[in-house]
């Protein structure tokens, strides 16, 4: 059963590096660029919400979610949705060269 409560600062603490931990390991697979942990942050979190939005689309079950005292985090599907936007983004932008 899910909580209805607001998360206390250290559930938020625990979700932002479970969310660093997923958009890492998605900026890897991809192919991301070496900008820190506050992107890999952020492309876990955004990656978390694109993701389950595609398996609700497809219908595909939860796959490996973890729970902070009743707040789910779905490790899968933000480590797909990140590279989902990684991808995406190495497609938008361009590429940086690097004077020697």
């Amino acid at each position: 059963m899910l909580h209805t409560e607001p998360m206390t600062f250290v559930e938020f603490i625990i979700y932002l590096v479970i969310a660093g931990i997923c958009g890492a390991v998605a900026r890897a697979i991809a192919g991301g660029t070496s900008r820190g942990f506050i992107v890999s942050i952020v492309v876990g979190f955004l990656g978390a919400f694109l993701g389950v939005w595609i398996a609700r689309m497809t219908h595909l079950p939860r796959l490996v979610v973890v729970t902070v005292e009743g707040h789910p985090f779905p490790i899968v599907w933000s480590i797909v949705g990140g590279i989902v936007l990684v991808t995406i983004a190495q497609a938008l932008l361009p590429r940086r060269r690097l004077l020697y």
